[in-house]
């Protein structure tokens, strides 16, 4: 019995080359599982001949002892997994485990950032003129001016951005392209980076002051640099969200924005609608007369 479970850990480790934090995590539920078993239906319990049943009353077991429905979630797929490899390997005729359907989570809504803490993480040491200052500015003004992902400004290169025209070329995932306009102010700043940029660097817009591409790792620091200056706590993610937002607010078209943030769905852009609506909501509550909160 003992068995099939370290030879799945060895298939998912060795075969399938999961990281080690994922081999780590189905160990672990494994463990539970296993333990659960032997306590449930006795040592001699074949894990082949685990049915629905089973799996649901573990469920249960789980939500009694107080575990979070997003580990109960990945328990499932640990377990989905499993009975996969007995299919594969082992002749299991069915995965019992793809039959068990896990509550849904609460689909928490993105964080926006105010625009007058971008503004004033976008001014921060303006009258600085070293690469490093013009640098990290344009990182903050980049994302929030057009909805980038950080994955995505982390590889766009110089070739890719048109100064006359007010146009970026970015490509996104699963490698699709979009166009994305910008403003003059933005074309400006690009300009000015440019001109202090190093003679002899790598075919990305940001790199260090060597040379050297500027990260994803590099960037998130940064954000998270510009605002903290300013007493705000803010990442890439948040700036797309913002960017969106903010736009919406201001009166974009749903479809525009779906563009400019590259979704393959529009249904993927309404969850903006709801921040901008919340937004409403809360404006509409503090100034109309008929909606005042008190005290």
């Amino acid at each position: 019995m003992k068995s099939l479970y370290d030879s799945f850990t060895t298939y998912i480790r060795c075969e399938l080359n999961l990281s080690a934090r994922t081999v780590s995590s189905y160990t672990y539920d494994l463990g539970q599982w296993q333990r659960f078993t032997i306590d449930s239906f006795g040592e001699d319990f074949d894990p082949a001949r685990t049915s629905v049943g089973d799996i649901r009353l573990w469920v249960a077991h789980l939500s009694r002892n107080g575990i979070c429905q997003r580990s109960i979630r990945r328990k499932i797929q640990t377990l989905r997994a499993f009975f996969h490899y007995l299919m594969l390997r082992h002749g299991l005729a069915a995965n019992p485990a793809a039959e068990i359907t896990p509550a849904r989570l609460p689909k928490p809504l993105p964080r926006a950032i105010r625009p007058a803490l971008t503004e004033a993480a976008i001014a921060l040491d303006a009258d600085c003129a070293d690469f490093i200052h013009v640098r990290n500015r344009l990182v903050v003004d980049l994302l929030y001016a057009t909805g980038m992902r950080a994955s995505e400004l982390a590889s766009l290169r110089t070739a890719d951005i048109n100064l006359a025209a007010g146009t970026l070329r970015v490509m996104g995932k699963r490698r699709r392209e979009r166009v994305i306009p910008f403003g003059p102010q933005l074309a400006a700043d690009i300009a000015r980076y440019l001109s202090l940029r190093p003679a002899d660097c790598a075919p990305t817009l940001l790199v260090t002051d060597n040379g050297a591409p500027l990260l994803y790792r590099h960037i998130l620091a940064i954000v998270k640099q510009q605002f903290g200056a300013v007493g705000a706590v803010a990442t890439p993610h948040a700036l797309r969200h913002s960017c969106a937002t903010d736009m919406l607010n201001g009166g974009a078209e749903l479809t525009a924005v779906q563009q400019l943030l590259g979704h393959a769905s529009l249904a993927t852009t309404q969850i903006y609608t709801h921040l901008s609506f919340r937004d409403l909501k809360q404006n509409y509550q503090l100034a109309h007369p008929r909606a005042l909160k008190h005290g």
